[in-house]
């Protein structure tokens, strides 16, 4: 055998070698990639109420766009808007820049200029509630946030840094650097 032919191949089990190790792991990576960076779904411009175990609405959100990630099955929304009713009906907003929301829903992230209304029916003192982010635990009936809070009504502002709420009791904590000014012809 010439040195050519031994050249040739090695040379051919080289190609084959390489060609079935380069086809190997493409085939092992190529379904994590494109898991990590697809989507279920998205939505665009759209409202979902929820009803509670009696049927009656729970909870309304209205954003202009949702994707659900696919490899953790969390979701992603982009301005997003929740109505709460309260026992009369009426709805509390709940705003934030975005939103995020665990695989089965029992934990929400809210991330920028965070806002909270009360209803405007004039049965409610107008109530204010502002930070920079917000976490909500359904489950727990717990909303809670390490930031900087500001919470308004006629005649009443509060600031504080640490914020912890309990949504079923309607009782809400600052946490530290509490600072109260009360105004009473303002209530009026």
């Amino acid at each position: 055998m010439s040195w050519r032919s031994v050249l040739g191949i090695g040379l051919l089990l080289a190609a084959l070698i390489s060609g079935w190790s380069a086809w190997r792991n493409r085939a092992n990576t190529a379904p994590t990639a494109i898991e990590q960076g697809s989507t279920d779904f998205t939505l665009t411009d759209f409202e979902i109420v929820t009803l509670d175990k009696q049927g009656k609405e729970s909870m309304t959100l209205r954003a202009p766009s949702m994707a659900r990630n696919r490899a953790d099955q969390t979701s992603n929304i982009t301005k997003p808007l929740f109505l709460l009713p309260d026992a009369a009906g009426e709805h509390w907003r709940l705003s934030a820049d975005t939103g995020w929301v665990s695989p089965k829903g029992e934990e929400l992230r809210l991330r920028g200029n965070v806002a909270g209304d009360s209803p405007t029916d004039g049965k409610t003192p107008p109530t204010t509630f502002r930070t920079s982010a917000l976490d909500v635990l359904a489950e727990q009936d717990l909303a809670r946030t390490d930031a900087q809070v500001t919470l308004t009504r006629p005649g009443l502002s509060q600031t504080g840094v640490g914020f912890r709420a309990n949504l079923k009791s309607q009782q809400y904590s600052l946490l530290s650097q509490v600072k109260t000014r009360y105004e009473p012809k303002a209530a009026r």
